[in-house]
């Protein structure tokens, strides 16, 4: 018995390697290797401790401990978390893992590896930050290759469009399944600057979404947004790299702003092949992100030229290629109610403890007596539109490449 039910067909559209220490440098090319820094867990809950005996065990789980991973069936989801979860960063434990989650597909986004190729520091070099893009994403694909119920998510810093093409073919080439980018500007540019036309011209030609996460721009708010006189309150994990009331609270406004931009400066109308989805970021935004932009447009455009090119309402362009995750704590019903059900995607956050428990109860609480049509589209048919590539039986032919 798996924890997804056998009667529903459901697509994960967020999970996680937990890596080890090595993760960028082992698939670095030889030059920049010893300039590419380890893997930090640095203020995170996993402990040094926990990294240092796995790593002293050859970076493997005890047979012991993935044994008794095992044994806990369908409940995997309750209790296997984090590093010590079951294929939290080995391949073949994470099959065995799916097998027991009963997922049919499921993206596979990294944790701690985007820190250095998403800085949004001008002081990184672009050798550096593509260069560690570059062993990410050889990683990611040797990690999904064998099993093709993974999706792996290549990342693709955008400061540079001639270096962000070069990401992008060697990642289409690897067989990645998505390409996760910064949702910040891109370097002094808007995504939708003529400069980056012809990579999201790439992304629609060949089928591939792109995809938001959080991780892709600062997580924290300025620090004075934080300065209110008294005494600092840690976020709910204590982890210095998660999420504080005030930072949770302004979540939305880098992907909302950088969604917007599509939009305005015309990049979804001009390639309408193109989708994307916004995954761990929140929902509750996205019914007045329609509502705004359509008000926007319908009075902007009496004055701005650009806007006139429009001949899609901005709702129905967000309708038709983007989709959003919501928290499991978020009452997806209401939001549904409030906009559409096209625009939503069921998420786990395997193996991270923010997806919770038992993400399915959850969400088939908050969707209640809503019709089987909504739920099928929250499980499935909106996963397949933004991830055509997951109707296959099979991943696209892959470019052989090894770490040099």
């Amino acid at each position: 018995m798996t924890y997804a039910p056998a009667s529903r067909q459901i697509h994960d559209a967020d999970s996680h390697i937990m890596e080890l220490p090595d993760f960028l440098k082992a698939y670095a090319d030889p030059s920049l290797r010893d300039e590419i820094p380890e893997v930090s867990y640095a203020a995170s809950i996993v402990t040094d401790e926990e990294v240092a005996a796995i790593v002293a065990q050859g970076g493997r789980h005890s047979a012991e401990h993935v044994a008794a991973q095992i044994a806990l069936g369908d409940r995997l989801i309750e209790s296997s978390k984090e590093i010590q979860a079951l294929g939290a960063f080995d391949a073949a434990d994470r099959s065995t893992a799916l097998d027991l989650l009963g997922f049919k597909k499921q993206l596979v986004f990294a944790t701690h590896s985007v820190a250095l190729p998403f800085s949004a520091s001008s002081k990184v070099e672009p050798r550096l930050r593509y260069g560690a893009a570059r062993a990410h994403n050889r990683h990611m694909a040797e990690f999904c290759r064998a099993d093709d119920r993974l999706i792996g998510v290549a990342v693709v810093p955008l400061d540079d469009p001639a270096l962000a093409m070069a990401e992008l073919e060697f990642a289409l080439a690897e067989g990645l399944g998505a390409a996760w980018l910064p949702h910040r500007p891109c370097g002094d540019r808007s995504p939708g600057h003529v400069d980056l036309d012809p990579f999201w011209a790439r992304l629609a030609e060949s089928g591939t979404p792109f995809v938001l996460h959080v991780g892709g721009a600062p997580l924290q708010v300025a620090r004075a947004w934080m300065n209110n006189g008294r005494a600092p309150t840690k976020d709910w994990l204590g982890g210095g790299e998660n999420l504080r009331t005030k930072d949770i609270a302004l979540l939305h406004e880098g992907p909302e702003a950088f969604l917007t931009m599509l939009v305005l400066d015309g990049v979804l109308e001009r390639h309408p092949g193109l989708r994307g989805a916004s995954v761990e970021l929140g929902a509750g935004w996205v019914p007045e992100l329609l509502r705004r932009l359509d008000w926007v447009v319908k009075h902007w455009s009496r004055n701005d030229a650009n806007l006139q090119a429009l001949r899609r309402k901005p709702s129905e362009q967000i309708t038709e290629q983007l989709a959003f995750t919501p928290f499991v704590f978020e009452e997806v019903g209401g939001l549904i109610d409030a906009s559409n059900p096209e625009l939503y995607l069921f998420s786990s956050d395997y193996p991270h403890i923010e997806g919770g428990r038992n993400p399915i109860g959850r969400f088939e609480a908050a969707l209640g007596a809503r019709d089987e049509a909504v739920r099928a589209k929250f499980y499935t048919e909106n996963f397949l539109r933004i991830f055509p590539q997951a109707r296959s039986a099979q991943p696209a032919a892959r470019l052989a490449a090894e770490p040099a």
